[in-house]
């Protein structure tokens, strides 16, 4: 069995998010939606919160499962027995850190590949902390969420 990572903070996840993880979840056999606890990061929702949202967003693939993890990425690839990693990529300031992340997993794991997924035009601006902003000013986010982030991220700004 093909087992892939999508490793994020998912903060909330987006639409982004989500079209990275179908494409993924056409490539492999299982793909484990990773989401990481990122404390340094001050997340918005917790991670139990976060990996919620991912499960109940990715319901309907069902070779997609969610996992919350908060160690190095290499040793839940190995204690998952995932052999690659898939993220998705916007612009060149993300090949330049994913490139970061890729040459310090391989040093760290020679077998796990790094797979990249280009974002289609219509996310490639796309970002959790954009959505974010946009909702504590009480902006509309609908189209760039799904719908129970949407509902969640109403919940904690409030409807207006």
């Amino acid at each position: 069995m093909k087992r892939a990572l999508t490793p994020g903070t998912f903060d909330p996840i987006t639409s982004g998010h989500l079209d990275v993880i179908t494409r993924a979840a056409q490539l492999v056999d299982e793909v484990v939606v990773a989401v990481a606890a990122s404390p340094k990061k001050k997340p918005l929702f917790s991670l139990e919160e976060r990996a919620e949202l991912v499960r109940r967003a990715t319901s309907h693939l069902p070779n997609v499962r969610v996992e919350p993890f908060d160690e190095l990425l290499v040793d839940l690839a190995a204690k998952l027995d995932a052999t690659v990693v898939i993220k998705g990529l916007r612009a060149i300031t993300d090949f330049e850190y994913e490139f970061q992340m890729t040459a310090l997993n391989y040093q760290l794991n020679q077998e796990l590949e790094t797979l990249f997924i280009m974002s289609p035009p219509q996310y490639m601006y796309l970002s959790s902390s954009i959505v974010r902003e946009i909702a504590s000013l009480h902006g509309d986010v609908a189209q760039f969420v799904p719908a129970c982030v949407n509902e969640a991220l109403l919940k904690k700004f409030g409807d207006a």
